[in-house]
């Protein structure tokens, strides 16, 4: 849409809106957002009570959140055993907000139908700004409901292998701001544009690049340079200052995923820029190309007719398809929410520049993301809930374990255990002990086993520890000396 029309339809959309109003279809889009975030909510609450979701990534926050709680902002225990900032890791500032939450609603679940209730509240500004410039409600309705099914919203309302994180509220957070942007009502773009950025280091950068849309699609290049310079001032504090001054060697902790391109954030973006071609080898994978199509495709490509606005993808996609990393680039993770998003937005503008009927195309987007939406947690998260529903031996011994567990005790816990042990100061990654107190360990995870097996066989030999309880696989133990390293 040329910057005239759009200023013509902010002129008009107003004055035409409360007339053009459809009660029923708002209403089925509403209900569509609370039905699918009670699916989610219950998914989630099943795979936690069936001791799915992990202590990384679900226990790390909500140790982050407890310990801020008690003074320590933003405090976990790290991957080696010492006690380091979250700042550290990710900077996700968005966690502190949890905190008086948590004081209401002391549980894991808190965070988990959080993010089902906010991720399915993206669908929303997808209605009125799909409302807005295709000037068609059923069709703002059909992709509201794309949105919804989306592989992408999928993963990451719902994580039932990791839990929660921070970015995955950047979803509908990034629509709100498209939204709220392109009203130019600037108090509320301007909450949830500094909401979204702080879910996660990459994302102010995100944000700013909605001011190159906003700046040159409305001919303010003052207000679009300003919201982009703070957007680049702020992911290069969070590079550059944040992550090293609070990571305990100084050095960000994932730098070893772009270790072809350099070891710094400076040299990894020298890297990519100067040297196209090891980048594009880097990129060029099969496993990439078929993520990227995931994104793409189900949106029948009219993301690419907005341009202006794809440029936003460009930090969080960068980051994603230049690193070793392979859940980085696989639609069942939490990394897409951001580049949904902004595809998901600027396949709606891109919407608006074709001849096309409208209510056609839009029901053509939500065949194509049906057609994919079979890549869904739910084909996880459901056999789990039957096992929690069930309460099968193993959920039982893993429920009876992490009881034993006395609160605030320094505890050492496998990864499929430690979500339930995290609200406390110290709880570590089993094998790693330290002055663990207590372990619980599931020696049948897949994470560790055999060598859970091994390392508790080798620490009851040693004498240290004594076995407090032991079924289905799950070994409780206590120490008997003095807490050392």
């Amino acid at each position: 849409m040329e910057a005239s029309s759009v200023r013509a339809s902010g002129l008009n959309v107003r004055a035409v809106r409360a007339a053009s109003f459809s009660p029923s279809t708002v209403l089925f889009v509403r209900l569509a957002v609370v039905a699918y975030a009670a699916l989610a909510s219950a998914a989630a609450v099943f795979d936690y009570a069936g001791f799915r979701s992990a202590r990384f990534d679900l226990g790390n926050a909500v140790q982050a959140i407890w310990s801020t709680n008690h003074g320590r902002l933003l405090e976990t225990t790290g991957v080696r055993g010492d006690q380091i900032s979250r700042l550290g890791v990710h900077v996700e500032p968005l966690l502190v907000l949890f905190a008086p939450l948590w004081l209401i609603w002391s549980s894991p679940v808190l965070l988990l139908v959080a993010q089902a209730a906010v991720v399915s509240a993206g669908a929303l500004p997808v209605f009125w700004l799909a409302r807005k410039h295709l000037g068609s409600e059923r069709a703002a309705a059909y992709l509201a409901v794309a949105y919804l099914l989306y592989p992408a919203t999928q993963w990451t309302a719902l994580d039932p292998n990791t839990g929660f994180h921070a970015v995955s509220l950047a979803l509908p957070l990034l629509l709100y701001s498209i939204w709220w942007l392109d009203e130019e009502r600037w108090l509320r773009f301007v909450a949830v544009a500094v909401l979204a950025a702080a879910s996660k280091e990459e994302l102010p950068l995100v944000v700013g690049c909605l001011g190159i849309w906003y700046g040159l699609s409305r001919r303010r290049p003052i207000v679009g340079s300003a919201i982009f310079a703070t957007g680049v001032a702020a992911t290069a504090v969070d590079f550059l200052y944040v992550i090293p001054h609070f990571s305990p060697n100084g050095a960000n902790p994932f730098a070893g995923r772009y270790a072809a391109l350099g070891t710094t954030p400076g040299e990894i973006l020298e890297g990519a820029i100067f040297h196209p071609l090891k980048a594009a080898e880097i990129i060029l994978t099969t496993h990439k190309l078929a993520y990227l199509a995931l994104l793409v495709v189900p949106l029948l490509g009219l993301c690419f007719r907005a341009p202006l606005l794809l440029l936003a993808t460009v930090p969080a996609l960068a980051i994603n398809l230049l690193s070793s990393s392979p859940d980085q680039t696989s639609i069942q993770t939490h990394y897409s929410a951001a580049t949904a998003a902004v595809l998901f937005g600027a396949a709606i503008f891109g919407a608006a520049r074709t001849t096309i009927d409208r209510r056609r195309l839009s029901l053509a987007v939500l065949a194509s993301v049906a057609a994919t939406a079979l890549i869904s947690p739910l084909w996880v998260a459901v056999p789990v809930a039957r096992k929690a529903i069930a309460d099968s031996p193993l959920v039982r011994a893993e429920r009876h374990a992490v009881g034993l567990v006395p609160n605030g005790a320094a505890v050492s816990a496998s990864n499929a255990l430690g979500a339930h042990l995290s609200a406390r100061r110290r709880t570590l990654l089993f094998p790693v002990i330290h002055q663990a107190n207590w372990i619980v360990v599931d020696t049948a995870d897949t994470e560790g086993a055999p060598s859970f097996h091994i390392a508790v066989q080798r620490l009851l030999r040693a004498g240290s520890f004594a076995k407090v309880y032991e079924s289905n696989g799950v070994v409780v133990m206590r120490r008997v000396g003095t807490a050392t390293r």
